[in-house]
Formats: C-alpha cells, sequence, structure tokens
C-alpha cells in the first residue's frame, strides 16, 4: 500500500505543482522518484518533527499542499502538539502519511509500534482518519483525500499486506466498502485487519456460517446511516484492529451503534489496553496479544 501511494501522489505531484513532501530524515528507498523529479519540492527537515510539521502549515497557509511522512509515532505524537494547533486548529490542507501502523515495526518494541495513533487524532476536530487496507484503498484514498483541503491522516502498513479488493473496486472516502456478504454476521475491520477478517469469513463459510465482511478505510469521519444500512438487522458485529482496543475502530463504531439503539451481540477485538511485555516478529507479537487467526476465529464462534 505504501507503494501505491507513492507512485499515486508522484502521479499527482506532475500535474500540482503546489504539491510539496516533507520528511523527517527518513524515506531512504522509498522516496528517491519523487525528490529526483521535484528536487526543489522535496523537503528534509531532519529529526525535527515538530518543526517538520510547523514548515507544513506554514506551506499550507502558502497555498502550498503538503506531504508530511514519517513513522507513526514520529509524525503523530512526537508533534502531537503541533497537529492540534498549527494543522487541526487552523483547518490547513496538510496531509500526514505514517508508516508502520500497529506492531509493524514489531522488533524495535513499543516506542515504534502504532497502537494509539487513532485514538489520539480522532479527538482532533477538522481530522480526516484513514486507514487502508491494501494498495487498492490506498491509491483511491489518496486520491480522494487529495480532493479535499482538511487535516487528513493516512495510515500506511509497513509492507507485504495481501490484496484484499479487485482492481478497479469502487473506493469512496467516508464510505464502508463490503467484501464479503452475509447473514449470520458482520465483521468490520480496518487496515491490514481486513485481510484477518476476511480469512475468518472464510473459515466459518467452511463452517455452514455466512459472515459479511466491511472494510472502514475512513474512521473519521464515518457516514453513519451507510454503515448502519450495510449492518442492517444482523445480530453479531465484531470489529477488528492493530490499534488499542480502546479508542479506534471498535470505540467508533460502538459509539455509532449505542446511539442507534442497536441491541445484539458487539464485541471488539484488538490489542488489550497494555504494551507489550516480549520481544518479537509481527506473527509472534500478534499471539502474544491473542491476536492470531485462529484465536480470534474462537472468539467469533463463541
Amino acid at each position: 500500500m505504501r507503494t501505491a501511494l507513492v507512485n499515486t501522489l508522484i502521479g499527482l505531484a506532475e500535474k500540482d505543482k503546489n504539491i510539496y513532501l516533507l520528511v523527517g530524515d527518513l524515506g531512504f528507498s522509498v522516496w528517491e522518484g519523487f525528490r529526483e523529479k521535484f528536487p526543489e519540492r522535496f523537503i528534509n527537515c531532519g529529526v525535527a518533527e515538530q518543526s517538520m510539521m510547523g514548515i507544513a502549515a506554514g506551506l499550507a497557509l502558502s497555498g502550498k499542499k503538503p506531504y508530511v511522512y514519517s513513522i507513526i509515532p514520529f509524525v503523530t505524537m512526537r508533534c502531537f502538539e503541533q497537529i492540534r494547533n498549527d494543522v487541526c486548529y487552523q483547518n490547513l490542507d496538510v496531509k500526514i502519511i505514517g508508516v508502520g501502523s500497529g506492531l509493524a515495526y514489531s522488533y524495535l518494541g513499543a516506542t515504534h509500534h502504532a497502537i494509539e495513533d487513532i485514538a489520539i487524532l480522532r479527538a482532533l476536530p477538522n481530522m480526516t482518519i484513514l486507514s487502508p487496507a491494501d494498495s487498492v484503498e490506498s491509491r483511491a484514498l489518496t486520491l480522494e483525500s487529495y480532493q479535499t483541503k482538511d487535516p487528513t491522516y493516512i495510515r500506511l502498513n509497513r509492507g507485504g499486506e495481501s490484496q484484499v479488493h479487485q482492481d478497479g473496486s469502487n473506493i469512496k472516502l467516508g464510505e464502508p466498502a463490503v467484501l464479503e456478504e452475509g447473514k449470520d454476521g458482520v465483521l468490520v475491520a480496518t487496515g491490514v485487519f481486513v485481510d484477518l477478517a476476511k480469512r475468518i469469513a472464510e473459515k466459518l463459510k467452511e463452517e455452514g456460517k455466512e459472515f459479511k465482511v466491511i472494510s472502514l478505510h475512513t474512521l473519521k469521519p464515518i457516514k453513519k446511516e451507510l454503515l448502519l444500512a450495510e449492518i442492517g438487522e444482523r445480530e453479531k458485529i465484531f470489529t477488528l484492529e492493530e490499534h488499542n482496543i480502546i479508542g479506534g475502530l471498535g470505540s467508533a463504531l460502538a459509539e455509532i451503534l449505542m446511539e442507534a439503539g442497536y441491541k445484539g451481540k458487539f464485541q471488539r477485538i484488538g490489542i488489550p489496553d497494555q504494551y507489550p511485555k516480549k520481544a518479537g516478529g509481527v506473527d509472534y507479537l500478534r499471539e502474544c496479544f491473542g491476536l492470531a487467526e485462529e484465536e480470534v476465529l474462537k472468539i467469533i464462534k463463541g
């Protein structure tokens, strides 16, 4: 999904001279194509993320369209005050690209994990939050968000994710994307866990249970009426996300369902409210948190 975003943004920058890219002394082997094509619009701000966000705000106030790129904890938490005061408070057209969603930077430990980012940014007025599941969603959402002038956060995996959509799928900002139909329940997922939801739905289907699979790639704003219409009268809903169980997809959907008077079974599946006590790869850490495929399947089957 990262490659899809990079190529899409380069294509947009070829047509729009106001697009600028700011990085925090990383992105090597990722952004060389942009830097070579538009050296005057590529700014390496060094390890100074607070200043980088301020520069982006200044560019936006000057009529430019800045994109800011870094590892998620660095581009969201390290400069949160600047995102709040400089970007969101002034409602500026700054696009924040964060890479390494969830446990993607597994071996680097909790300092590099991204399990709180949705929660903290979802609370900011004016902020749009996008969490693509694959290259198809990444490309479409990059194009869709380019058309807006809102502060926007695009949450990317580190790489190697499966493609869950067919090429040409109709992906619209704010609208839930349905991957599978089913009458027995709904799996609502975001980011790389959409692939997990799809695999689990396939296993449930082998046992005669049909679950609808929805990719909620836009976590703010959510078109509530469309989402509730897709959920319909189904009595079981599960959310799947590689994020703290508090404040992310599960919390957002719980708020919507509660206000709509939903009376069925609803359960959030995500990272418990704790930091990892062990070190290891992504799959190992998911197992430690009870998020391996078989464990999640057991939860859903009850």
